[in-house]
Order: C-alpha cells, then sequence, then structure tokens
C-alpha cells in the first residue's frame, strides 16, 4: 500500500495503530532517562553550523534581520552541538527527542525530517551509554508488545545477548580484509590498498573515492548484511578518520572510541566517548570541510562557539539514536513512511 496521501481517511485507519505505538514508546522512553536522572532539553533548529562531517548535508536558509542584511544559517543536522554547549554549561545528564533535518537522504529507511533520540551522560563510562542503547531495545518491544524487532524477514531478539565485535575485526571476519593495515597511528589512510581489497572482492572503485568512500562502499555491501544475520550488534571502535567528534582509543590509537549499535542489519544508533580536545576538534572539522569541498563543492562555516565551549566540557559519553527506525522494527513496519504521523 502506497501512503503518499496519507491522510486518506483508509490510509490513516492502516497506519493509526503504529502511530499510537510510536506515542506510547516516546512516552517510555521519557520514562527511562527521568528514572535515570536525565532532563529533556528541546534545542533551537536554527544554527550557525549544522555539523561539520563531510557526507551529512544540511539544508540551508536566509535569516533577515530587521535592516534588511541576511545571514545564512542552517536547520541542524543533530542537536549534538547546542547539546554539548549544554553539558559545557554545567548540565550533567541530558536527552533530547526532536526533530532534525537532512537533505540528500529519502527511501525506506531514510526521511529529509525525521526524529532524532540523543543523550549524553558526563563523567560516565562509555560502556553506560551501550548499556543505555540496548535497554531502550528492549524497552521498544515491551511497549510495541512484540517478542522481536523486525525488518523485513530479518528478526533480532533484544533480550539476548549482542554480538560485540570491533570493525577490525568484522572486516577481517565478513569481508577477509585487515583494515587497520590501512590506517597509521597519526589517523593517515592508505587509500590504493584499500582500493586494491575492494576490487579484489568485486567492488568498483572509482578514480575520485577517497578513503572513506572505499570504506563506506565495503561496509554497506559487505559488513552489513552479515549484521543482519547477528540479530542485535554492537560494531565498535571505528577508525579514527570515521568519528569526526570521538575520543581516541586509549589501547589502539588507530581506532576511536565509537560505535553503532544494529539490529536486523539496520542502523539505529552511533555513540562516542566525546572528544574533548578543542584543537584537535577544529583540526577534524578543517579536514571534514575539505573533504566535503572535494566531493560536494560546498562546505559549512565552523561553529567557534561549540569549539570554545569544548574546551569547558566535562569528560561525557553520549548516543544519536534514530527514533523513527526504532519505532519501525518495534511494530515491523517495512517504512518510515509509516510510523510519521505526517509524512
Amino acid at each position: 500500500m502506497t501512503y503518499s496521501k496519507w491522510w486518506q481517511p483508509e490510509s490513516h485507519r492502516h497506519r493509526r495503530p503504529l502511530l499510537l505505538t510510536r506515542n506510547a514508546l516516546a512516552s517510555a522512553v521519557r520514562s527511562y532517562f527521568g528514572e535515570e536522572g536525565f532532563i529533556e532539553v528541546d534545542t533551537a533548529a536554527m544554527q550557525v553550523a549544522p555539523g561539520n562531517e563531510a557526507h551529512i548535508h544540511a539544508f540551508s536558509l536566509a535569516l533577515h534581520r530587521p535592516d534588511g542584511t541576511a545571514e545564512t544559517r542552517y536547520l541542524h543536522t543533530s542537536p549534538e552541538f547546542a547539546m554539548k554547549k549544554l553539558l559545557a554549561a554545567g548540565e550533567s545528564r541530558i536527552f533530547s527527542l526532536g526533530h532534525v533535518y537532512r537533505d540528500r537522504e529519502a527511501g525506506p529507511l531514510h526521511a529529509a525530517e525525521f526524529t532524532m533520540l540523543e543523550w549524553y551522560r558526563m563523567g560516565d563510562a562509555y560502556e553506560q551509554v551501550i548499556a543505555d542503547s540496548l535497554k531502550i531495545l528492549k524497552l521498544a518491544i515491551k511497549t510495541a508488545g512484540a517478542s522481536a524487532l523486525q525488518y523485513r524477514q530479518c528478526l533480532a531478539d533484544p533480550m539476548a545477548a549482542p554480538v560485540v565485535i570491533t570493525v577490525a575485526d568484522a572486516f577481517r571476519r565478513f569481508a577477509g580484509i585487515d583494515l587497520l593495515a590501512t590506517c597509521s597511528p597519526e589517523a593517515s589512510t592508505n587509500r590504493e590498498s584499500l582500493a586494491a581489497a575492494a576490487r579484489a572482492k568485486g567492488l568498483t572503485v572509482r578514480d575520485g573515492d577517497g578513503w572513506s568512500d572505499i570504506f563506506s562502499r565495503l561496509l554497506v555491501s559487505l559488513i552489513e548484511p552479515q549484521l543482519a544475520k547477528e540479530g542485535v550488534c554492537i560494531l565498535h571502535q571505528y577508525p579514527r578518520s570515521e568519528a569526526a567528534l570521538a575520543a581516541v582509543n586509549r589501547d589502539d590509537v588507530r581506532v576511536a572510541d565509537r560505535f553503532e549499535l544494529y539490529a536486523c542489519g539496520v542502523e539505529l544508533a552511533n555513540g562516542f566517548r566525546e572528544l574533548t580536545d578543542a584543537v584537535e576538534q577544529r583540526r577534524r572539522f578543517e579536514a571534514e570541510m575539505e573533504e566535503k569541498q572535494r566531493v560536494y563543492g560546498e562546505r559549512y562555516p565552523i561553529d567557534e562557539e561549540f569549539l570554545e565551549a569544548l574546551a569547558l566540557m566535562p569528560e561525557a559519553s553520549g548516543v544519536a539514536l534514530g527514533f523513527d527506525r526504532l519505532v519501525m522494527l518495534a511494530t515491523g513496519a517495512p517504512s518510515i513512511s509509516q510510523v510519521l504521523w505526517t509524512p
């Protein structure tokens, strides 16, 4: 069934049970965080900088002053910068459940405007936000009255122990590639070595593809389909070049303390032990914007106030979770449009 005319009574009647489950899950999530001592924050969607990751795209707009002058602003792609400023201001446990905006995104798992659940724990171990994420999966199936998460024909049981695997081990196990052999301790990468490995697996590598492009193609083509067979999976220790806002791992400087949570092969959450070094963060932002300029011919400004705040921010860990995708998997809906009140 198509839901392009979602406002027609028959379409709404089919979707309404899913939407009511969505509301119930939002309430359950808020209760969970309240019991954990969090406060909910409501961040402004309009920002000076929308984020500084090369392959995440923002909507720009013109802010007109009363005198007729105009400045460029962006709809945020995540509340991250604003929430970290609140950590710098003295908040310690905060969460946000609100809309974010990303251009160039559409499909069964993507919408240009979607709902993100994001939370931060000041001073708590990285592993604690992973534990939060797993508890929220359990909460989702309990709220939906389901026995498992489902996407298409794939099922994942959040009550079972998750598979925990490093990115390097996943590449070795599922693709036969020694990923870290193409990464140096200084965070540089060997594009030609990874390109050769990708071609050996039958993937196309274009002349303009950088190391990150090849990494992403391998991840999507060879790794994520295998993760779908693993149920709930924690993929962690990403190469430093793929973790622009995460702290470097203390045991292996080639990787960063970043994880992604998968269920049924669908990426649900992305979390970090947060980088608090403002100098290093600026260097990474500038590198990301150079890559964005190279690939897409544009760049976003750097939020200087964010970098100032970062110098004051305490150690913290945080996660961003796609709430609409969580509702999809809890209800078994095949498309994100079915679980949005007004797609």
